[in-house]
């Protein structure tokens, strides 16, 4: 399985030409190739996460593609016709196994509700918690950790990564920073990493990483 980085939160999954995509925000450029998507998974309904152009894009170029998300993503986004998926949720859409965890977007602050949010684990392989330091259910190959964001800060990400203990790890949520904050952010989820016996890849934009 090849896992390709994008802006922000968005990353591709593919194996043997299918493709996954997790999270095509407002942060994140158009994809260089909408083909050949069989599922596409929104974590969570704020527009970093997803857009109506972005899915639409996809969808003209991949017709048969399915939408998941949690609720609030379908309820946002209800001009598409998303599949709800909740916690322990599990789905199989070839050549993708996807499993489901978490409920809630992490605090942002007291004054602001918070929304429904999903992590995915793909292929029993890759985790993404979406806005949340949902934990993976056991040890994974690669952990998408969010780097930089509102709701979070770095001690909080650290212990996440600590307590996750991954083989592998790459950045996400980054499109907040500057680029001296990103470098930051990175040595300290490389730290964190390395002290647990992992490997941490600082992916950029259109970057891949082979499992």
């Amino acid at each position: 399985m090849r896992i390709t980085k994008y802006e922000h939160a968005c990353f591709v999954a593919e194996i043997a030409d299918k493709k996954l995509v997790v999270d095509p925000g407002g942060f994140t450029v158009p994809l260089p190739d909408n083909n050949n998507i069989v599922a596409v998974v929104v974590t969570h309904e704020h527009a970093d996460h997803w857009t109506p152009e972005q899915l639409q894009r996809i969808l003209e170029h991949s017709p048969e593609a399915k939408l998941f998300g949690p609720a609030g993503v379908a309820d946002a986004a209800s001009d598409f016709d998303f599949t709800v998926v909740n916690a322990g949720d599990q789905i199989d859409v070839e050549p993708f196994h996807l499993e489901f965890f978490g409920e809630k977007h992490a605090e942002i602050h007291s004054s602001i509700p918070l929304v429904d949010n999903v992590g995915v684990l793909i292929n029993d392989t890759v985790f993404y918690p979406g806005d949340s330091f949902t934990a993976p259910p056991t040890q994974v190959e690669l952990l998408a950790v969010p780097s930089s964001a509102p709701w979070l800060k770095i001690g909080e990400v650290m212990d996440y990564v600590i307590a996750a203990n991954p083989k592998r790890t790459f950045p996400t949520h980054e499109m907040v920073n500057s680029v001296i904050g990103n470098g930051m952010a990175n040595g300290r989820i490389e730290a964190v990493t390395s002290q647990g016996g992992g490997e941490f890849f600082p992916l950029e934009p259109g970057e891949s990483i082979e499992l």
